[in-house]
């Protein structure tokens, strides 16, 4: 076996590997498959008689090209127009039986990764998510293994603080998934109103390219008429279920054409978000089928 070939061989044993960890830390499918090609021309290049791990130096090119990336999307987000987002990732029916990956990838959970800082994403998404030694950490954030322990306790505290609630089973977001469908099929306000969470939050996304919400909405009754308000658009379309970021998605559809796709969080048997992607710019991989498997 070549060079190339035994490259090859350890860089598809490891691809979701280095996906997952490269959408975790940027929150885009395009950015991440990005962060892939990158590694892969790295990787290409390396004495493989000198790596004794292969799945950690692979990780490690992955961990530092995303974090060069994410630096440089953290500026272009402060001039985003509206709110940001992550790209929906369509995930493999296992993701969701698999509680822990799930939540890691979610809306609501990338969302608070937003809030870190990018060395401190790294180090929580590499310890608390993949499992990685702190040693291992350090030669891909270039810091020692004692500032990455650090880094680790303050950025747990900052995502335990502001993570989701709880945890779902998948029959139960299933079950709210059918009462939210029914509702907004019926246009039974009352029945929005009663699957919605109290304080449940609305957030659009449109990217200053098509109408979204500017701003997040709070509270089940507004969130509900605003809702109701968009069903005779909605009744023009196709909707129909899919999994996005280990959640059920609805997506509504124009002809052929991804409209929107609206995730749905799901606490306690209530929907305690909704969050939906208009941008163009961030649906048109759904169509290539790019997918999240365990």
């Amino acid at each position: 076996m070549t060079g190339t070939d035994r490259a090859t061989e350890a860089f598809v044993a490891h691809r979701n590997l280095l996906f997952t960890v490269a959408y975790e830390l940027l929150g885009s499918a395009a950015d991440a498959e990005d962060v892939l090609q990158e590694t892969w021309l790295r990787w290409v290049g390396v004495d493989l008689d000198t790596v004794q791990d292969q799945r950690a130096y692979l990780v490690r090119i992955a961990s530092r090209q995303a974090l060069q990336r994410l630096r440089t999307l953290g500026r272009r987000k402060e001039s985003y127009v509206g709110p940001w987002l992550p790209e929906p990732l369509l995930t493999a029916p296992d993701v969701a039986d698999d509680v822990e990956l799930a939540d890691s990838v979610s809306m609501a959970m990338l969302l608070v990764l937003e809030t870190l800082k990018p060395t401190e994403r790294a180090v929580f998404v590499l310890r608390d998510v993949f499992g990685l030694e702190y040693d291992e950490i350090a030669g891909a954030v270039d810091k020692t293994s004692e500032a990455v322990r650090q880094i680790a306790h303050r950025a747990r505290s900052h995502v335990a603080a502001r993570r989701p609630r709880g945890v779902v089973s998948a029959d139960q977001t299933r079950e709210a998934l059918a009462a939210f469908q029914r509702a907004v099929n019926t246009g039974d306000l009352q029945g929005l109103v009663d699957i919605l969470a109290p304080d449940v939050v609305l957030l659009g996304d449109g990217g200053g390219v098509v109408q979204a919400l500017p701003h997040p909405v709070v509270g089940a009754d507004k969130v509900a008429r605003l809702l109701a308000l968009g069903l005779e658009r909605m009744a023009e379309g196709t909707m129909e279920t899919i999994q996005v970021n280990g959640q059920p998605a609805l997506v509504l559809r124009f002809t052929d054409d991804v409209d929107t796709v609206t995730v749905l969080h799901v606490e306690n048997g209530k929907v305690a978000g909704l969050y939906a992607v208009r941008n163009p710019a961030k649906l048109s991989h759904l169509a290539e089928e790019t997918m999240l498997t365990r």
